[in-house]
């Protein structure tokens, strides 16, 4: 799809949105999260909201501060549901709020991007050989995430929550709401040169598990109605902050001809929205 296409083809019943993943925030100045996929979305039509979670807080936390957000959206819009799109973590959130706090009547439909539905077992094998290394940098971390607006971080404890057997825990306990529609996606770089802020953990995650989008695994991220796995026509592929559009540009600038492969992030948001919107969501 192209985003010059009709100004209503990403018009849903319900709004969007958008929940951000760990480490940012969805509107700080610096570091705008979702790039140019809000406006292009609003310029097609669709009504979009941005969460405004903690960047490092754990999945319970963040969820239930999610709770007042969607009440909000709701009372605006005089909505009865709404759509989430959630990038990493907050996919988890997004499960959190619908099974655990018991909004699965409000929301319409979850799709989550590169999110660890299976935890990381990379994060198994790291953990438990350099805990106090890594609780240490999670504390100086907390520190700056709290100068940057965090309510609540807690980088270790949600490192912890991304282990294998803490995302089994948690597949149990959030299992899928039978009222909402769920999609989720994956994404690979090529190598790790495709993405020099990702180049470290992708080459560590390639190691232990295999080709990985800087952080995660193909396998990690799949859940209901899994789309596949998404490359760039670029040789570079996608990475991790790739999937929310953080460099603001096309892979390439001509359409690919290859299913799953994309010349720009921003299409496949597009083709996201536009599906719920034929869905009637």
């Amino acid at each position: 799809m192209k985003s010059t296409e009709c100004s209503h083809c990403c018009r849903t019943r319900y709004p969007i949105l958008l929940l951000h993943g760990m480490g940012f925030h969805d509107r700080h100045p610096i570091h705008y999260y979702w790039g140019r996929i809000p406006r292009l979305l609003r310029m097609h039509g669709a009504t979009v909201y941005l969460s405004g979670q903690d960047g490092n807080a754990i999945t319970a936390d963040n969820a239930q501060a999610l709770v007042s957000v969607i009440e909000q959206i709701l009372k605006e819009t005089k909505a009865e549901k709404v759509n989430i799109i959630a990038h990493s973590k907050g996919g988890l959130e997004a499960r959190y709020l619908v099974s655990t706090l018991g909004m699965g009547h409000c929301i319409a439909s979850v799709t989550t991007l590169s999110t660890p539905h299976h935890g990381s077992r990379t994060i198994d094998w790291l953990l438990p050989r350099f805990a106090p290394i890594i609780k240490a940098g999670c504390g100086v971390f907390d520190s700056f995430r709290r100068l940057m607006g965090d309510r609540k971080p807690y980088t270790y404890r949600v490192i912890c929550e991304l282990t294998s057997a803490h995302m089994r825990k948690f597949n149990k306990e959030n299992p899928d709401d039978p009222r909402v529609f769920y999609r989720s996606y994956a994404f690979v770089m090529k190598n790790p040169f495709s993405d020099m802020i990702m180049a470290v953990p992708n080459a560590v995650v390639y190691l232990f598990e295999g080709e990985n989008d800087g952080l995660l695994t193909p396998a990690n991220a799949k859940w209901t109605n899994f789309r596949g796995v998404y490359r760039s026509v670029a040789r570079r592929g996608i990475s991790h902050p790739d999937v929310t559009d953080y460099r603001r540009l096309p892979f390439r600038l001509y359409q690919p001809k290859r299913p799953k492969t994309l010349s720009d992030i921003t299409v496949l948001y597009l083709a996201m929205v536009r599906e719920l919107r034929l869905k009637g969501l």
